[in-house]
């Protein structure tokens, strides 16, 4: 069987990504340590469904042209590390940081980033964040957050004037794009088109990017909890 740089590499490349092998073997070590980790990062316990699932589905993001120029990137709830650490291992030069509230789950990240020194993890919610960082990131990436609505409210205060969120997106739903739209019309939020990629054989995948065209009103966001517990739209 392959090594799993390899297949990182091989599979990146057939959803239109091209990856330097240094890079895939740096995330196939942090993928090998997470599988390996005692506590619960990932349903996914196969390693071979886990460049699928982790590696190759978080660097598909690099097909949309806002994550590939970034000058800088905030991946919120980033849980095990993916998108972060695999976009960080792949954009070394880019600035990257992990926002994860749970404090086993920022602990296993600082250990799993180690190696990247363009990597940073704050232990906080993207709430806490957004009151000493606001307007400070280029693009916010969200992968398995929540709905969009909830996503948007998330990101929108962290992300810079014509900045961009990345929301990983699996099946479409008409009434969440509908109800993301009313939700970014109040956050300073307007929709570009979606980015559709198949990084995962047969599972639906694109890309819901959303650029930065006003002010996030200073209400926003609203307290820990709040976004998900009463959306805006």
């Amino acid at each position: 069987m392959k090594r799993v740089a390899d297949r990182i590499v091989e599979r990146s490349a057939g959803c239109g990504v091209d990856v330097d092998p240094r890079a895939a073997q740096a995330i196939a070590e942090v993928l090998e340590a997470m599988l390996r980790e005692p506590q619960n990062l990932s349903a996914v316990r196969d390693l071979d469904q886990a460049v699928w699932v982790h590696a190759v589905d978080s660097l598909s993001a690099l097909r949309v042209p806002a994550v590939a120029s970034a000058a800088g990137i905030a991946d919120i709830g980033s849980g095990g590390g993916f998108p972060g650490i695999a976009l960080a291992a792949a954009l070394p030069d880019v600035p990257v940081t992990l926002v994860e509230s749970e404090r086993r789950k920022a602990d296993w990240l600082r250990r799993a980033s180690a190696p990247f020194p363009n990597v940073r993890v704050v232990a906080d919610r993207s709430e806490a964040l957004a009151q000493v960082e606001r307007d400070a990131f280029p693009v916010v990436c969200a992968r398995a957050v929540g709905s969009l609505p909830v996503v948007l409210e998330l990101s929108a205060p962290l992300v810079a004037p014509d900045g961009h969120v990345v929301a990983w997106r699996g099946k479409r739903e008409a009434d969440d794009h509908a109800t993301a739209c009313a939700a970014a019309d109040v956050l300073g939020l307007s929709p570009t088109p979606d980015i559709n990629v198949t990084p995962i054989p047969s599972v639906s995948r694109y890309f819901s990017v959303w650029r930065k065209t006003g002010p996030t009103p200073a209400r926003y966001p609203r307290r820990p909890g709040m976004a998900a517990k009463r959306p805006i739209a």
